[in-house]
């Protein structure tokens, strides 16, 4: 009887250990600042310049019979 309440007792106490959320705490400021470096990195923009047009900035192609 006893084996019969402990092995859930012990599944239960499992699954909820396994819950455990861990929150991280990043700045907004300090967050947007690394978004934009890595984005000028990508893009290698240097100050002053405009960025290449993106395809929805360009006209799309005549289409061809």
């Amino acid at each position: 009887m006893r084996n019969m309440l402990l092995i859930p007792l012990m599944a239960s106490l499992l699954a909820v250990s396994a819950c455990v959320t861990i929150n991280i705490y990043f700045p907004a400021a300090e967050a947007e600042k690394a978004a934009d470096k890595i984005i000028d990195d990508v893009w290698q923009i240097k100050k002053g310049e405009q960025p290449p047009a993106t395809p929805a900035d360009t006209p799309a192609p005549a289409p061809t019979k």
